[in-house]
């Protein structure tokens, strides 16, 4: 993918996890919120973005335990493998 096109899916994630902290405030979204990389942080790298997306998608998988486990427990096991993957790619560059 494009930066462009990661920085779209930032974006849309974004606004899921927003959808998300409306409808269960005790949501807290901490791993990504801790990364301090938001959609509108243009300068930061292709990289770094990627690896936002995964820890995020993990995250929003995790919130979705309670309406589909079986699924959002794979799903987050593989975004979290990613995001694992994505960080070892930043560390080397």
């Amino acid at each position: 993918m494009h930066k462009e096109e990661l920085i779209h899916l930032h974006q849309m994630l974004s606004e899921v996890k927003q959808y998300f902290e409306e409808i269960n405030p005790d949501l807290k979204f901490t791993q990504y919120n801790a990364l301090k990389i938001t959609p509108s942080q243009q300068h930061k790298s292709k990289m770094e973005h990627k690896y936002a997306i995964f820890v995020l998608g993990t995250e929003i998988a995790n919130a979705m335990k309670d309406v589909d486990y079986n699924s959002s427990s794979r799903i987050s096991a593989r975004m979290k493998e990613l995001a694992d993957k994505a960080l070892k790619e930043i560390d080397y560059q």
